[in-house]
C-alpha cells in the first residue's frame, strides 16, 4: 500500500468507521512488534466489529 493510500485508509477508518486515534495508534504499535494486516489486528483486539471488518475489506478492494 502506497503512503498516500495508507493515509486515505486511515482517514476512512476514522471518518467512516469512527475508529479512535488511540485505537489506531495501538494497532500500529502492535503491528510494528508483530507484523500483520492492520484490519485483522483491529478485529483481534475488539477495536472493530465483524461488520466493520467487512466494510474495511470492501474499501480495500476498491483502491
Amino acid at each position: 500500500m502506497t503512503p498516500t493510500t495508507y493515509t486515505r485508509f486511515l482517514r476512512f477508518l476514522q471518518d467512516e468507521l469512527a475508529i479512535s486515534t488511540d485505537s489506531l495508534a495501538f494497532a500500529q504499535r502492535y503491528r510494528e512488534q508483530d507484523p500483520g494486516p492492520l484490519p485483522m489486528i483491529l478485529w483481534q483486539y475488539g477495536l472493530v466489529t465483524l461488520e466493520q471488518l467487512d466494510r474495511i475489506y470492501d474499501w480495500l478492494e476498491t483502491v
